[in-house]
């Protein structure tokens, strides 16, 4: 440590933030990091006698800290075996280094032993804007930035973390060997992996590390190469609350006893009016008191020329007043100790006004107010009758909590819980997250008992540790899905290494989100989607999914999606198929899918569906309907429903998603059906399978499946 240390100091004290290949060596070794042996050749000599003595061929690269991509400056040079190609090559290398950067300081060539073939990784860290630091594991060699086979964790990780990295690469076959070729030594590879996450994670100015390539084979694991990259600056420390400190800000904000709204309005139009009617005619049955220094009564309430002149405690502010108004107000709301300011207002950092912004987060600091917003809708707490919006009330009570960084976006959520009547919690916007974000949120979600799954629209995250946290603490209780918006921004940053170019695009978000056991929904409408179904859906005790059609050609676009969506499709044992095949036609198929046809009667899907709800073998059903006046749509509906109904009531909870192919009257069908537990969908097979793949990746991070 005092090694390190020592040396990251001096180089800092050269003005550099790229560490040499030696200096990058002296690291590797303070912390058991398998490099390949070398020594420094400060003239020809030198490399002569440097090379003599690892006995045979070896690789030499240009060292200097003004050349970083060695290969293109023609800086590395493979085999070099003699005393006469050593000569040769030196001159070569140094030579080529010039001419690539004519200003570059060349301190000499490294002669490095040549490695034993291998399976080339490239294990490195990175320090991501939103997480801090991570560590990377991949496919290496000079193709790593086209194959981007790469796989990101939060450092430091454990030594079965590390070990599940070698499996969660497209590749991963490769590393247990293929066509003859033996498997590398895992447990290797894993001990490099979590040696340099605890590196990186043991000295916060380190940007970047690449161990690119590392030679894996079935005997170890050693790296060729070490690039080390310092950061320009230390991030500044973010505030931290503990987790009793945001449950009890948060409790009196999304339960409060008493509403203060500053810009409060009688006249029709304003903000300040909406959220005010919005209060009273949601029926909120706290106190509501409007503030506003040129009113004396508005919509049948005192108005106080000032939230100070307000009797007793207040739990909430919601500002409705111009950004240019915000601050003075919000030195009243901490004097009158307000925990929570709700601001509506935009015209802050969203428009370029940092400094603004900057003032009411220091003033909401120097007082302990938590501040939601700015440049929000406002936010709905529906157990509570609260609609703190210029919105219109939302009264569908449930279990859903809803979250959104954008307006827009909230509006979306809105009209969709409308339109599907979904039922809701909360529905919050977070617009420019100057204080409360994504994880205060996910903390009271967590245990609120009104609220059965989570699901959160981002464009960042201010702090993706603390998200983490919040929800691995969360997900064995109940589903968290989110929509991660802007998937190529992270890539236009400049990275001075490949596992910094290669944790642009999107990566490490969708990694780390899936370590945190989050789902991740691939659009808008489906992480609206999964929220809605989550909670209907029971959690399935096992893999074996059977599908059950009256039409070919579904049962083969869901099997289809079954597999797609990383389920697997039971395989039908000798009995139960007999079983079936008492109730299909001669010309239907068992099997699975199981395909009933389309012209049988209510009794098949009724005697069919019964087989696979029964056997304990089968863990979860996808029904497939096809319109017919044999069995009308609503039948099917109902039938189905009552089937699963009398199952659940004796115990007996599995998963039952449906696709139903007809015309206009699948609709109602499928209301029906949802309405009463069953996942229903008109006119698509790929979106039934997709909630029932959801609810498989909670269950598994939950630990409910092996």
């Amino acid at each position: 440590m005092h090694r390190v240390r020592a040396l990251l100091d001096a180089v800092r004290a050269e003005g550099r933030t790229a560490l040499t290949a030696p200096e990058g060596k002296v690291l590797a070794d303070a912390y058991g990091i398998a490099v390949a042996g070398e020594a420094l050749a400060r003239d020809v000599e030198e490399a002569v006698a440097s090379a003599a003595l690892f006995g045979g061929p070896v690789v030499m690269k240009i060292v200097s800290p003004d050349v970083l991509h060695k290969t293109e400056a023609g800086g590395v040079v493979v085999g070099v075996e003699g005393a006469a190609d050593v000569r040769a090559a030196f001159h070569r290398i140094v030579a080529g280094a010039r001419a690539y950067a004519p200003g570059a300081r060349i301190e000499g060539v490294q002669v490095q032993e040549l490695l034993p073939r291998g399976q080339e990784v490239i294990i490195g860290a990175v320090t991501d804007p939103a997480f801090g630091k991570v560590v990377a594991f991949g496919l290496g060699g000079v193709l790593v930035e086209v194959l981007k086979d790469v796989t990101f964790r939060l450092a430091p990780v454990r030594a079965e973390e590390a070990l599940s990295m070698l499996d969660s690469i497209r590749a991963a076959e490769v590393l247990r060997g293929v066509r003859g070729q033996p498997g590398v030594d895992r447990w290797a590879l894993a001990e490099q992996i979590r040696r340099v996450s605890k590196l990186v994670a043991d000295f916060p100015e380190i940007a970047e590390v690449d161990l690119n390539p590392v030679m894996a084979t079935e005997d170890g694991a050693v790296a060729a190469d070490v690039r080390v990259i310092l950061a320009e600056r230390r991030p500044p420390a973010r505030r931290a609350y503990t987790r009793e400190e945001i449950l009890g800000s948060m409790r009196r904000l999304m339960q409060p006893s008493s509403v203060a709204v500053i810009g409060a309005s009688g006249t029709p139009g304003k903000i300040g009016n909406s959220v005010m009617r919005n209060l009273v005619d949601g029926g909120f049955p706290g106190e509501v008191h409007p503030v506003n220094p040129r009113a004396d009564d508005i919509l049948g309430r005192k108005a106080y020329k000032s939230v100070t002149d307000v009797p007793g405690e207040v739990d909430v502010a919601v500002f409705a007043v111009p950004a240019r108004s915000v601050a003075a107000a919000l030195e009243e709301v901490g004097r009158k100790g307000i925990p929570n300011a709700v601001l509506i207002p935009s015209g802050f950092a969203e428009t370029g006004e940092h400094a603004l912004q900057a003032e009411i987060v220091a003033i909401a600091e120097r007082y302990g107010v938590r501040l939601l917003g700015p440049n929000i809708y406002g936010y709905y707490s529906t157990w509570q009758d609260l609609c703190a919006t210029f919105c219109t009330p939302y009264d569908v009570k449930g279990g859903v909590a809803l979250t959104s960084q954008s307006g827009g976006i909230g509006m979306a959520i809105l009209g969709f819980a409308r339109t599907t009547r979904t039922g809701v919690s909360a529905i919050v916007g977070l617009g420019n997250k100057s204080d409360l974000d994504e994880d205060d949120l996910l903390t009271w979600f967590g245990e609120d008992p009104h609220t059965q799954c989570i699901a959160m629209h981002l464009e960042d995250l201010k702090d993706g540790r603390a998200f983490v946290a919040a929800a691995r603490a969360t997900v064995p209780k109940k589903p968290v899905v989110v929509l991660k918006a802007g998937r190529t921004a992270a890539g236009a940053r400049a990275a001075g290494s490949h596992t910094g170019a290669l944790a642009g695009d999107d990566a490490v978000y969708d990694d780390i989100l899936r370590q945190a056991g989050v789902i991740r929904a691939p659009g808008l409408n489906d992480m609206l989607e999964y929220a809605r179904a989550l909670p209907v859906l029971p959690a399935p005790k096992g893999d074996n999914v059977v599908v059950i059609t009256g039409a070919g050609g579904s049962g083969v676009l869901l099997s289809d999606a079954v597999t797609d969506n990383g389920l697997s499709l039971m395989e039908i044992p000798q009995d139960l198929d007999e079983a079936f095949r008492r109730f299909i036609p001669p010309f239907g198929a068992s099997g699975n899918p199981v395909d009933i046809t389309g012209g049988e009667p209510p009794s098949t899907y009724e005697a069919t569906i019964r087989l696979g709800l029964q056997d304990p073998r089968v863990h979860a059903l996808v029904l497939g309907y096809w319109h017919t006046i044999v069995t009308p749509p609503m039948v099917f509906a109902e039938l189905t429903a009552r089937v699963v109904a009398e199952f659940r009531a004796r115990g007996v909870e599995k998963p039952v998603v449906a696709s139903l192919a007809g015309d206009v009257e699948v609709e109602e069908a499928c209301q029906y059906l949802f309405e009463r537990g069953v996942v229903a969908y008109p006119y698509t097979t790929e979106k039934p399978v997709a909630v029932l793949g959801a609810k498989y990746r909670w269950a598994r991070a939950a630990g409910l499946l092996s």
